[in-house]
């Protein structure tokens, strides 16, 4: 383990924030809030840890970044941008235990979008904001924004975007991954940017804009609202559930539309798979609710922006989906599970390991059928290595392990088996809102402390599709030499 390296970008990512903070900052001292101070207090505590640990990385020559190594920074990286970032909430008093902090602030990075306020209007403007741009940071990655803005002086940088990005495979859109990770985030960028001047069309002004269009981008969910989206218009929330639909695609599609390969993006099956279970499931949930609305119109809407935002894991509600038939519940509890597509910005499984396990077993199947046939599992028109399946059904085993070693971990609380049930899909999928007790018009704050960073740690394995923070925990990591 090369120690030097993973201290050298840690130091980075803290300093990084420390700027980023600058931002809610402003924010604050425009509408004259007390919270200026918190975000003082944290930035100097960041660029101070960021300065020490430069100091800790020793010569440039030293800062080689491995497999390894990037697997250890990025779980590293996020659990001290977790740390440092739930500060402001904590030094400002309107979240005065830190445990609830770090839980906002994780779900914030995590883009899970799950939280312990009880009334979020009563939160200052500057933490309101800082709380959204969270979801944003943490939505695209925040080592990608690094490798994006800043030179790197190791040439295998892919490991840590490798180790961030969300998917089965991830490839580089260009030769050079800094290019790469430019180009992601020129087009995230500009598809906030979007979404904010739609919104601005509509009936919020432009704080309600930038916060909701952080939320919809990161797919995180943090709004201003108790009611989340339910007090907006129909236009309003009609722009966030196309922008939420297409936060969950796979942003290496709207690289190669950017270059004119629009066959290809039709040719993707992961994106047709996506658009078909979008379709379905707003079919299936509309007609299980239309008797709840008693008209078309309000039935598509509800159903296309709940069905959007549970499959992308953006968390937004326009109603208490909690309280509709077992059906429609039942659909958006296994969306949870499935989440959007690999390179997007959602959680959940993803739709490309469904799509490739159902694909395994059904080669499986003809194999049992046909033991002399010679077949191949295709994936996107290629063959998928036997290395790629065993992958993913390994993540699938390891995935609902875990989730039932937390399910047992947070059964003591005096909850229904629904709602710890949900709490815990809710939070490893990072989609925030679940049924019962944790439903979109309730929140997490009755949960135990310890229960708090237990789901905590199930929201940072989710959004680090559990291999890095794992890694990160095992003592020989961190012990044996290269």
């Amino acid at each position: 383990m090369n120690h030097r390296s993973v201290f050298n970008m840690l130091g980075r990512i803290l300093r990084l924030e420390a700027f980023l903070m600058l931002l809610p900052m402003i924010v604050a001292l425009l509408y004259d809030e007390d919270s200026v101070m918190a975000f003082f207090a944290a930035i100097c505590v960041a660029y101070v840890a960021g300065l020490v640990l430069k100091l800790l990385s020793g010569k440039k020559e030293d800062h080689m970044i491995f497999a390894r190594e990037g697997l250890v920074t990025v779980a590293a990286a996020w659990v001290l941008l977790s740390a440092i970032g739930a500060l402001p909430f904590y030094f400002s008093g309107e979240i005065p235990s830190y445990t609830d902090a770090f839980f906002e602030t994780v779900s914030g990075f995590t883009t899970t979008g799950a939280s312990i306020l009880t009334d979020v209007e009563a939160m200052s403007h500057g933490l309101l904001f800082w709380r959204s741009f969270t979801h944003w940071i943490g939505g695209m990655g925040v080592i990608v924004l690094i490798m994006a803005i800043m030179p790197t002086s190791s040439g295998r940088s892919m490991h840590i975007m490798k180790a961030e990005m969300p998917g089965p495979i991830i490839g580089k859109l260009v030769p050079r991954v800094r290019d790469t990770a430019k180009i992601l985030y020129l087009i995230y960028i500009v598809l906030t940017l979007v979404e904010i001047i739609l919104l601005l069309a509509g009936d919020m002004d432009l704080f309600e804009s930038v916060v909701h269009s952080f939320g919809t981008a990161g797919t995180g969910g943090f709004g201003v609202k108790s009611d989340s989206i339910g007090g907006y218009s129909a236009y309003s929330q009609w722009v966030i559930t196309i922008f939420m639909l297409v936060f969950g695609v796979n942003f290496n599609l709207y690289f190669l539309i950017l270059i004119g390969r629009i066959k290809s993006v039709l040719k993707s099956e992961e994106l047709r798979a996506y658009i078909l279970i979008v379709i379905s499931a707003i079919v299936v949930v509309m007609i299980d609710v239309y008797h709840l609305f008693g008209n078309f119109s309000d039935a598509l809407r509800y159903s296309s922006f709940q069905v959007a935002s549970i499959i992308t894991t953006t968390g937004y509600a326009t109603t208490d989906f909690n309280l509709w038939p077992g059906t429609a519940k039942t659909v958006l509890l296994m969306l949870m599970f499935i989440g959007g597509c690999a390179g997007s910005t959602a959680g959940g499984i993803k739709v490309s390991r469904i799509f490739m396990m159902f694909k395994t077993i059904g080669n499986n199947l003809l194999k049992m059928l046909h033991p002399r046939a010679v077949t191949t599992v295709r994936f996107e028109g290629k063959p998928v290595d036997e290395a790629t399946r065993r992958g993913v059904g390994e993540y699938v085993m390891l995935y609902f392990f875990i989730f039932a070693v937390f399910l047992l971990l947070i059964s003591f609380e005096p909850f229904g088996f629904e709602t710890n049930f949900s709490a815990i899909s809710a939070c490893i999928n990072n989609v925030g809102p679940g049924f019962a007790a944790v439903g979109p018009a309730a929140n997490y704050a009755s949960y135990s402390v310890f229960s708090k960073y237990v789901l905590s740690f199930a929201m940072l394995l989710g959004r680090l599709e559990l291999y890095p923070l794992l890694l990160a925990l095992m003592p020989g990591t961190w012990l044996k030499k290269n």
